[in-house]
């Protein structure tokens, strides 16, 4: 099957994170995050529509006054953030689903 001294499981730290292979800014990616792209972009679009939500609650809650309109817009920030990291994880799950 292998040869003597061919190994294909990764060697060290170096080794684990290079693998799956991966390129350019899909490099950033954690590995287990990187496994499972689909599951994590769920669960950051899920996490988007909680904080667009809270922002919603804290600006009827806080009466529209000046300090819930700041609170408001750290939690929309956020909330586009996770919508933005979402759709990279996605768009990177549906490239890599076409080449194999």
């Amino acid at each position: 099957m292998n040869a003597p001294n061919d190994n294909p499981a990764p060697r060290g730290l170096r080794g684990w994170w290079a693998s799956p292979p991966r390129s350019g800014m899909q490099r950033i990616i954690i590995p287990p995050v990187y496994r499972h792209l689909r599951g994590f972009g769920r669960v950051a679009i899920a996490a988007g529509i909680v904080l667009v939500g809270l922002g919603a609650a804290t600006l009827v809650g806080g009466s529209f006054t000046m300090q819930a309109v700041w609170w408001t817009a750290f939690w929309l920030v956020l909330a586009a953030l996770n919508f933005a990291t979402a759709y990279w994880y996605l768009a990177i799950a549906r490239s890599a689903s076409a080449r194999t």
